[in-house]
């Protein structure tokens, strides 16, 4: 089957996107930022005769503080995120309708969890402030991904960014910010949940053209966030944390989807949407392969930290 146009394939699964925005409508909560804030803890900075920020402020670990740093940063890059979904999905019809929803709900994140960090004065704003400018001014770029491509990615871009808030959430063993970013978390698996019902749309409608953006997807992926100052060490940080490891790619974020959308069942597939998958199923085992060994080697280096302490 030859591949179908964007335009070709924002007709035919126009009735698709309208179909989940009404149900992502009838299932969102509305939930007010302001709420997840403890405002009473907030208290002026130097220049309006307070206190500069200090490091034993924080009520955070020194892991906690870069994870919410890296997922705040990612949230607040919005504008080149709206920017590239508007040009692959368009302004008319149901997609319009839900580009702008999408917009709006992901505006709240970053607002929401900066409000808290400077309250709780849980970062150092000025650090922060910097690597926000540095980071929107670099800004993001989808580098044209076809329409199938952005699905595609934004699938696997969502689960991963709910489970690294969830995660981090977790990690930093504080009530509030525990609640935030679940809350934060659960908006992220609702828009997953849009964009993956897409993707299996487009397996139905043209799955060998389907496949070949999946399987990109894959081999390529990137968060968002790499664009941010001190990207890769940060990541390897919440990495060896546990945070967001290449083990939690593989089994909660790729795995996962891949089922979802029965790639591997496929049976109506042209030669290139067989190659597609055999590249596919060669990347995932590759990642698998790497996931393993990442995790031996993170529990290698936890057991000489550990015997050298007890000897110590």
């Amino acid at each position: 089957m030859a591949a179908l146009e964007s335009t070709q394939l924002l007709t035919e699964l126009e009735p698709v996107v309208e179909e989940n925005l009404n149900r992502h409508l009838s299932i969102a909560d509305e939930w007010m930022p302001h709420e997840y804030v403890p405002w009473s803890l907030g208290r002026d900075f130097a220049d309006l005769g307070g206190d500069p920020w200090e490091v034993a402020q924080s009520q955070l670990s020194s892991i906690a503080r870069t994870a919410l740093e890296v997922n705040l940063l990612t949230e607040d890059n919005l504008p080149s995120y709206h920017r590239e979904i508007d040009r692959a999905f368009g302004r008319d019809s149901a997609w319009g309708t839900w580009v702008n929803r999408w917009t709006a709900e992901e505006g709240r994140h970053a607002f929401c969890i900066r409000d808290y960090l400077l309250v709780t004065r849980g970062v150092d704003p000025v650090e922060l402030e910097r690597a926000r400018m540095e980071t929107m001014e670099t800004g993001y770029e989808a580098m044209d991904k076809s329409l199938l491509n952005v699905c595609a990615y934004v699938s696997f871009q969502e689960l991963a960014t709910r489970v690294s808030h969830r995660n981090t959430g977790r990690y930093t063993e504080e009530p509030i910010a525990d609640k935030l970013l679940a809350r934060v978390a659960k908006d992220e698996n609702l828009h997953m949940i849009f964009y993956r019902n897409l993707v299996s749309a487009a397996l139905e409608l043209s799955p060998s053209q389907t496949m070949r953006a999946i399987t990109e997807e894959v081999v390529g992926f990137e968060m968002p966030g790499s664009v941010i100052p001190g990207f890769s060490r940060k990541a390897v940080q919440m990495a060896k944390a546990g945070i967001y490891d290449l083990r939690i790619h593989h089994d909660d974020i790729v795995t996962p989807l891949l089922r979802q959308w029965g790639v591997w069942e496929l049976s109506d597939l042209d030669a290139d949407g067989e190659a597609a998958r055999d590249e596919l199923a060669a990347a995932v085992a590759a990642l698998d392969g790497e996931a393993t060994r990442f995790v031996e080697r993170r529990d290698e280096a936890a057991a000489k930290k550990a015997a050298r302490q007890a000897a110590g």
